[in-house]
């Protein structure tokens, strides 16, 4: 393999491990304001919006130019399909931190409704999801990646439970409406961060097992069931 072939392919991580990191501060900043009430935090993740988009657009043009100038195979090649696919679901779950902070700047009573509500709980459940998703990335853990694969099942859940509850409130206490409807959103938000971060971690699995995970086929042992093993004419 040339010298600058693996070079291109180092700094391909490196920008996806940046980007990463990016993102899930900006999961983490979000979903602080949202529990804080901080709009100071908001606006950071408003503001770093922008720069999660320009890096989503260098790692795309990045990978177009590796596939144009290379003839990648094997394990080369898996990571620069993971790393398109990778990079895809961080841009969105930039977008998804974003429009959960901007409620933040223009509801004062959202904090305090989601507080009553028990937000931190779903809130803690899809960071520790993005989190260890991005871990699993970066320290090759397939194993860990398939861990993440059922807690998607509990943030789905803790979604159904409290826009239940916030109906149930909205429709007791007209008062509640502004805050509930902001909520509502910002809990489909969360619930589709948690997916982008399951998709993260089914990317995993294929760039290190070569195997594609979909719907969440993982054995209580954490074995992954009916996989199908990814080929091509290289011996992949």
């Amino acid at each position: 393999m040339h010298r600058g072939f693996e070079d291109e392919l180092d700094k391909l991580r490196t920008r996806l491990v940046r980007m990463g990191s990016i993102v899930e501060e900006q999961v983490e900043f979000a979903f602080r304001a949202l529990l804080e009430g901080n709009t100071e935090l908001a606006k950071i993740v408003q503001e770093r919006d922008d720069k999660v988009d320009k890096l989503d657009i260098k790692i795309d043009k990045q990978c177009q130019r590796i596939f144009a100038l290379q003839q990648p195979v094997a394990s080369d090649l898996r990571l620069l399909l993971a790393a398109i696919k990778i990079n895809n679901e961080l841009e969105r779950i930039g977008d998804m931190a974003s429009n959960v902070a901007g409620p933040v700047l223009s509801i004062d009573s959202l904090q305090k409704f989601a507080l009553e509500l028990g937000m931190e709980r779903i809130t803690q459940a899809a960071f520790r999801m993005v989190k260890a998703s991005l871990d699993a990335f970066i320290n090759n853990d397939p194993e860990l990646a398939k861990h993440i694969l059922p807690t998607d099942d509990t943030v789905d859940n803790l979604e159904m439970e409290i826009i239940a509850e916030v109906i149930k409130r909205m429709k007791s206490d007209k008062s509640y409406i502004d805050a509930g409807v902001a909520l509502i959103d910002i809990l489909r938000q969360i619930e589709r961060i948690a997916d982008h971060a399951t998709n993260i971690a089914e990317n995993v699995i294929f760039l290190i097992e070569a195997r594609l995970v979909r719907h969440r086929q993982i054995d209580e042992d954490g074995s992954i069931l009916d996989a199908e093993t990814y080929t091509d004419d290289s011996g992949l």
